[in-house]
């Protein structure tokens, strides 16, 4: 009888994919705005980060609304982090949508209308209601089961009390299927929804915090409520308007955010939806939550773009716009005009200006570091004295991008911590942008080209061919 040979398999819901900015948890700043040498993943620009930190207070406080931000800088210099501790540092309750300027012609609709999309998924509308809960103690839980199956359908008693008064309410099916399911049981504090008949398990009784040797690290304990069981609640529920447009614009209503079918929204929905939150809230039933967009690469933007974000930033319900860059003086898109950053003066007049500098040498030393943590490599002084030096003489994207390569050479030779011998072997099989420059000029006669060698600059990676 053959052998059956098990390979051993990885639980692939533990393993987590770790992106080029994970490690950023904030923007590192104290309580007076004053940023931090190294903090929540955020090294360096400690200008940058200072105005960010003034943009987030201004944020919070809602007096920034409609307003736009640009932050310039070479590239590899920490712009998307910014913008990614900025949206870190806002928390859940402020939406936060984030597209790249070259996205907007890959989509299938007008450019137009995948721009306003993307301003409606950053405003946020919290919208408030009251409603009837039963909220009390679990005493007892009674079911009668019935005696032989095909019978009545099970009945019950539900025993709940606060600490003024206690009451018994009959159950019927539907909700002795919904206390088991929510595996309610004596102790337990729970609070049912009148309308809808929804359980919702709040936690376990202080009193019956003894009641068990063993208590599992989730268990959380909760007093028991006060006053009478029945009570009003103000149930707050937060939505983007882009999700109130697609249901109201769907017939398969809230299941077309699941399918992503959202295509383009006709303009006499949006100005229903804008009527109807505008009653709301005149009526105090909700409020605008401002949030943020954020626009990578917004040189890729063309002058029709531009101009609907100078008309969208007026509207009274506009997010906080956040855009980036890596251009100097550029052509600007759909034109034969140059301009700072390649944006339209008319709209570089409404930003605020953010710029990022290069990192120095110890700067790029502690991102190193981070990432090393970060991607959990393990590796000796010598070998990050000389991924810094690459970092610092290539770029420091380019030297991020060895740490995994470095650790997999590692591990092919078995070893246990990076070595120089590692980072030498992957820097000789990975080119960075000024070696494969140099590869190109020495090689130009044997490749497919649309210049001849004398029109590329010798030293110049960065050039680039118009069509």
């Amino acid at each position: 009888m053959a052998e059956l040979k098990l390979s051993e398999s990885r639980d692939l819901t533990r393993i987590e994919r770790i992106g080029a900015h994970s490690h950023i948890r904030g923007l590192g700043l104290d309580a007076a705005l004053e940023p931090r040498d190294v903090s929540e993943g955020m090294v360096g620009q400690v200008a940058a980060r200072k105005a960010a930190g003034v943009i987030l207070h201004m944020i919070k406080e809602g007096k920034i609304a409609g307003r736009a931000v640009l932050i310039a800088g070479q590239p590899g210099t920490g712009k998307t982090a910014i913008a990614m501790g900025l949206a870190k540092s806002l928390g859940q309750e402020t939406p936060f949508a984030m597209i790249s300027g070259s996205e907007i012609f890959s989509l299938e609709m007008s450019k137009t209308e995948a721009l306003m999309q993307s301003f409606r998924k950053a405003i946020g509308v919290r919208i408030k209601e009251e409603t009837e809960v039963i909220e009390g103690e679990v005493v007892e839980v009674q079911i009668d089961r019935p005696a032989t199956s095909g019978a009545a359908a099970k009945t019950g008693k539900l025993t709940l009390k606060t600490t003024e008064m206690e009451t018994v309410y009959d159950l019927g099916g539907k909700m002795i299927e919904a206390l088991g399911k929510e595996k309610v049981q004596s102790g337990d504090v729970i609070a049912i929804d009148k309308v809808s008949g929804k359980i919702t398990k709040l936690g376990r009784s202080f009193s019956r915090s003894r009641d068990y040797d063993a208590m599992g690290p989730q268990t959380k304990f909760v007093q028991c409520p006060d006053g009478e069981l029945q009570k009003r609640k103000e149930v707050v529920h937060c939505v983007t308007l882009h999700e109130i447009d697609v249901i109201n614009s769907r017939t398969q209503g809230f299941l077309a955010l699941f399918t992503g079918d959202t295509g383009e929204i006709r303009a006499e929905v949006r100005e229903q939806i804008d009527t109807k939150v505008a009653e709301w809230r005149e009526e105090g039933k909700a409020e605008i939550v401002p949030g943020v967009l954020f626009i990578d690469e917004v040189h890729m933007l063309d002058v029709e773009c531009f101009s609907f974000l100078n008309r969208a930033l007026e509207n009274e319900m506009a997010p906080i716009l956040v855009v980036a860059t890596n251009r100097g003086i550029t052509r600007i898109r759909g034109t034969n005009y140059k301009s700072a950053h390649g944006i339209p003066v008319d709209l570089l007049d409404r930003l605020l200006i953010i710029s990022t500098r290069p990192y120095t040498k110890d700067e790029i030393r502690k991102i190193l570091d981070i990432r090393c943590q970060e991607e959990d490599v393990e590796m000796n002084e010598d070998a990050r004295q000389l991924l810094t030096r690459v970092g610092e003489g290539t770029s420091l994207r380019y030297a991020i991008h060895l740490i995994t390569s470095a650790s997999l050479a590692c591990q092919k030779r078995k070893g246990k911590l990076v070595e120089v011998q590692d980072i030498e072997r992957v820097y000789r099989l990975f080119l960075d942008v000024q070696r494969s420059t140099q590869y190109l000029m020495e090689y130009q006669s044997q490749y497919i080209n649309e210049v001849s060698a004398e029109d590329v600059h010798e030293g110049d990676a960065n050039a680039m061919v118009s069509e």
